[in-house]
């Protein structure tokens, strides 16, 4: 008798950094012999436009704003509303349109923002996993947090060494993003009784927080979620992020650019898809790195926020303003000394993966505490000074930091605990690796239903 293949609904957030860790999970599924569908809203798949002819099917679903996403919500809680009803439906309509086909769904893996996946599933009898991406550390803190109605106790009992300032924003910035504060919590509403709760991290990362983290519900660690080919090398056709919300016609360009550039010489500045400065935190970071050598990423919606004239003042011999890069190869380019960054989940796992120290700039959610770990716990990385009157990172802060990760005494050490990471990371993704045998333990449950 034929062995049941298994197929799995993976249902993303729709946004880059959670559309791309699910994504490439899918990918070493799909490695493993399951078949997989990604669920992405009308609006996300018309900006991408996927390529059909890709390994991963992809299926569109409604998230109530099907023309013009998020942005045409009127507040983060009726888009949450209208995605739940909407998206409870469409999911409903993917699953009973395989039902009777040769692929039926046997798994769903949703994204942990939109914990109500699980009761569709269950509508179904199908196995079900939450997708959290971000690291153990913050979903247990988060978790504490959940269990104790939004608010957290100093010290944290097991994690001791967490000071206020190293928190998530909502607890060190009181009343903060109240949405999105009520989001994080929400993940954790059902998220026992899920199959099992899938982490993006590797276990030898955090592997203290994984264990605390595992005495509440069923952990598996499935990460990094690079692509092989910069790291275990063993899904050949995975050289690549192929799903991109952004203009990528800069890629070229960046990496032509670093090719010319003396090994080590590089501080490549870039805060992600969502982190916004304020006027004056720009002016001190370009007056920053204006001393140095530097690749900065300013998206669109930032570049009004540059000093007056800034962009016509850069010497582009020796640096680079995009709008866009390919972080990926841009890490991996020899060219680049450290990474200025706000320390966004996927931005820290790309740079241990990559073996780049960091000089962390958090802005905002999950970001602190990662500069925490960066910094202190996994010491691959300084965490710049914050102005206490101002709340802003001074220029000379942020040139003493980047000084202290390119040529500092503890600069060596630094790269040396980078290189450590990325090859647990390596090890964890080949054959017998604790992420390898995870991926293959949620497999077997998906290929069981």
């Amino acid at each position: 008798m034929e062995k049941k293949r298994g197929h799995v609904l993976a249902v993303p957030y729709p946004t880059q950094g959670h559309i791309t860790p699910i994504n490439q999970f899918c990918k070493r599924l799909i490695s493993k012999g399951l078949k997989t569908t990604l669920a992405l809203t009308t609006f996300v798949f018309n900006s991408i436009k996927p390529d059909p002819s890709g390994p991963i099917s992809i299926a569109t679903i409604s998230d109530g704003y099907d023309d013009h996403g998020f942005e045409s919500a009127g507040s983060i809680d009726e888009y949450l509303q209208n995605f739940k009803t909407s998206g409870s439906k469409t999911i409903a309509d993917i699953i009973q349109k395989h039902q009777f086909s040769d692929n039926p769904i046997t798994c769903i893996v949703y994204d942990a923002f939109i914990p109500w996946a699980l009761d569709v599933a269950r509508e179904f009898g199908l196995a079900a996993a939450p997708f959290f991406t971000q690291s153990c550390a913050v979903n247990y803190v988060y978790y504490l947090s959940y269990v104790n109605h939004g608010n957290l106790k100093l010290p944290i009992e097991e994690l001791p060494f967490l000071e206020l300032q190293d928190l998530p924003s909502f607890f060190s910035v009181s009343g903060s993003y109240p949405a999105y504060f009520e989001m994080v919590l929400q993940q954790f509403t059902n998220f026992e009784k899920a199959d099992f709760v899938l982490v993006n991290t590797f276990q030898e990362l955090d592997l203290h927080e994984k264990e605390l983290l595992s005495k509440v519900c069923p952990v598996l660690t499935i990460g990094p979620t690079l692509p092989s080919m910069y790291l275990d090398q063993r899904i050949k056709s995975d050289t690549d992020y192929d799903l991109t919300l952004f203009d990528s016609k800069d890629s070229l360009l960046c990496t032509n650019w670093l090719d010319k550039r003396p090994q080590g010489s590089v501080v490549y500045v870039a805060f992600g898809s969502m982190a916004q400065l304020n006027n004056m935190q720009m002016e001190e970071l370009a007056s920053a790195v204006s001393n140095f050598s530097f690749l900065w990423v300013v998206r669109p919606s930032e570049e009004a926020k540059l000093p007056l004239g800034y962009l016509e003042t850069v010497n582009k011999d020796k640096s680079l303003v995009l709008k866009w890069s390919p972080q990926l190869e841009v890490l991996s380019n020899k060219a680049i000394g450290c990474f200025l960054t706000h320390c966004g989940w996927n931005s820290t796992l790309e740079a241990l993966a990559l073996e780049v120290p960091m000089v962390a700039m958090p802005q905002w959610t999950d970001q602190p505490m990662n500069a925490k770990y960066i910094q202190d716990v996994w010491k691959c990385g300084v965490r710049v000074k914050i102005d206490k009157e101002s709340g802003i990172a001074k220029r000379e802060e942020i040139e003493i930091s980047i000084k202290e990760v390119m040529e500092g005494e503890t600069s060596k050490g630094m790269k040396e605990n980078a290189k450590k990471l990325r090859d647990l990371a390596v090890k964890s993704l080949n054959e017998g690796g604790s992420t390898d045998i995870n991926i293959d333990t949620f497999v077997s449950k998906a290929q069981s239903k």
